[in-house]
């Protein structure tokens, strides 16, 4: 019998974001900010958008170049567009 390439039904995804875990690289790394209860929710949604958004470039490029799988060098350029993009925003 071959092995599954796929992830077992039984392991669970983590619905919730990790507030504690957040919470304390804020404290760690700049302990005098002051931030709002809801603020660990902002960045980890941030987050979510941004690998969101990757993985559609890097889906993009790799079906410009016509492969099947998405490699290393389609996320590498999908991050450099992405912020390429982000840093026009902010002009």
């Amino acid at each position: 019998m071959a092995l599954s390439t796929t992830v077992s039904q039984k392991k669970q995804i983590k619905r919730r974001a990790p507030r504690g875990f957040l919470k304390r690289v804020f404290k760690l790394q700049k302990p005098h900010l002051r931030l709002e209860k809801s603020s660990d929710l902002l960045v980890h949604l941030s987050c979510l958008l941004f690998v969101h958004r990757l993985a559609e470039e890097s889906r993009t490029n790799a079906c410009e170049n016509k492969c099947g799988i998405i490699n290393k060098e389609h996320v590498l350029a999908a991050a450099k567009l992405t912020s390429c993009r982000e840093g026009h925003k902010e002009e």
